[in-house]
């Protein structure tokens, strides 16, 4: 029973596919011009009349923004002591563009760049991003580079911040003075 079923399926799409017919007509006729074949409508086959729901291709955007270093890490800093590293990015496309936006993921951080200046194919541009250690501890902080209309990229700066001691360190006399 099944293989009769599915010899049935199978008749009924080959049947379908030698029914569909192709009419086309030329705006030409009649016209001293060289006549172009015509070009026939996709005829279903098997598998595309059991298929359905095919999802459609896009193209992917090629990434034309190349970053020397995709993250960099400051070790352990000082608490109040701001620290900055430059990144250095590469139009690895075939047309220049400008670096549409550079956002940091809070206020701590700071990106710096020239926004006005085109990097042309092959060149390069530099990103300074800063940091301004206030918060103890362990940090991570993304920034995202949007180039190229609507491209983005992100960079990573990490680190930790180290508490600085509250009182300064005793003077020569007071070591002195202990030691009587």
């Amino acid at each position: 029973m099944k293989k009769i079923f599915l010899l049935s399926t199978v008749l009924t799409c080959v049947f379908f596919t030698n029914a569909q017919t192709v009419v086309s007509t030329d705006p030409h006729a009649g016209h001293n011009h060289e006549k172009m074949p015509a070009t026939p409508a996709a005829t279903p086959t098997v598998a595309s009349v059991v298929t359905t729901n095919v999802a459609e291709v896009k193209p992917v955007a090629v990434e034309t923004l190349v970053a020397k270093e995709m993250e960099f890490d400051f070790g352990k800093i000082p608490q109040g002591k701001p620290v900055t590293h430059i990144f250095t990015v590469t139009n690895s496309g075939k047309v220049a563009y400008k670096l549409d936006n550079v956002q940091a993921s809070c206020g701590c951080t700071t990106p710096v760049w020239d926004k006005d200046k085109e990097i042309a194919a092959g060149k390069t541009a530099e990103i300074t991003v800063g940091y301004n250690a206030a918060a103890e501890g362990p940090f991570t902080k993304p920034v995202t580079i949007t180039y190229n209309g609507t491209q983005t990229k992100v960079i990573t700066i990490k680190g930790e911040v180290w508490k600085t001691p509250t009182t300064s360190a005793p003077t020569n006399e007071a070591v002195n003075d202990l030691k009587k």
